[in-house]
């Protein structure tokens, strides 16, 4: 959990912004952070033998959503923004995880991290745009400027938004109605929090956007030397990502959600396929050979 930056154990997330946003984009939507959640899900043997432990998961999944999305909503740097909202998505994943919906914890997980590096990317387009500089407050009017850019954020922020139809929705809207339909103790609590974190989702993300590229200029003079679209380079892997932040939740769903081709997501509480006794030991032999045999299930 401290991996993926959960409640009280997430302060070093925003310090991570401090390094290039190329590299913010691949810590935060791809590998480090979601490595939490992967391992989790890894080990659903070992929590599938504990209620308390899965409610634990859950409640701090709930906590974390819910608290980063607040933080988000008063951040001025652009990069934290994003950072925090990194934080609260990685809690849904969790709360899917505490439901023993680790099909759905991995779906957003790989929809989250197309649309997140764009945003990361684009905020970079950004900074680099106005010559480092990274405060909202400071920016403005960039719509006519940096259009494509405006593009690429709008995709993005769509597809954190859970709007329909770009892969965001397929994948957190899951979550939720599957939250919903659940006879968990949670399940009733956890799902008004995520109907409000996703409102407040929407608030940060807009606000963002308004700030940013609409308004009045609000630049510092030294901002406006290099104010342009970079280079096609540049461009051209938000083209990659924006094409997948629209498409990879209908692509993908069938392989993390319906039976028809991977019937080993549907049943990927491992505990159930091995068909294991409540009042089995679960012996370290036993939890590596769960590790090494988990690719082979059906």
């Amino acid at each position: 959990m401290g991996k993926s930056a959960q409640f009280l154990l997430h302060t070093w997330l925003p310090d991570a912004m401090e390094g290039p946003t190329p590299v913010s984009a691949l810590i935060h939507a791809a590998t480090m952070v979601t490595a939490g959640v992967f391992l989790v899900v890894r080990c659903s043997p070992i929590f599938e033998y504990s209620q308390i432990a899965l409610n634990t998961i859950c409640i701090v999944g709930m906590i974390t959503a819910f608290f980063a999305a607040t933080v988000a909503l008063v951040q001025n740097d652009i990069k934290k923004i994003i950072a925090y909202s990194t934080c609260s998505q990685l809690g849904f994943m969790f709360i899917a995880a505490g439901f023993s919906m680790y099909n759905l914890a991995i779906f957003h997980l790989v929809t989250h991290a197309f649309f997140k590096a764009l945003l990361f990317l684009g905020a970079g387009n950004i900074i680099h745009a106005l010559n480092g500089e990274q405060n909202i407050k400071n920016m403005g009017g960039l719509k006519n400027q940096i259009p494509l850019t405006y593009i690429f954020m709008i995709i993005g922020s769509l597809s954190l938004c859970g709007v329909p139809f770009f892969s965001g929705y397929f994948s957190k809207e899951i979550i939720v109605n599957s939250i919903l339909n659940s006879d968990l103790m949670l399940a009733k609590f956890a799902y008004l929090l995520s109907i409000i974190v996703i409102v407040l989702t929407s608030i940060y993300s807009f606000r963002l956007i308004l700030l940013v590229f609409h308004g009045k200029n609000n630049f510092i003079k030294g901002n406006l030397l290099n104010l342009k679209e970079p280079s096609l380079i540049i461009i051209f892997p938000l083209i990659i990502l924006s094409i997948f932040s629209i498409s990879s939740g209908y692509l993908l769903k069938d392989f993390f959600i319906n039976d028809t081709f991977f019937k080993f997501w549907l049943n990927s509480n491992v505990v159930n396929t091995l068909e294991i006794s409540p009042h089995h030991n679960l012996y370290l032999i036993d939890f590596l050979y769960l590790l090494i045999e988990l690719p082979n299930f059906n």
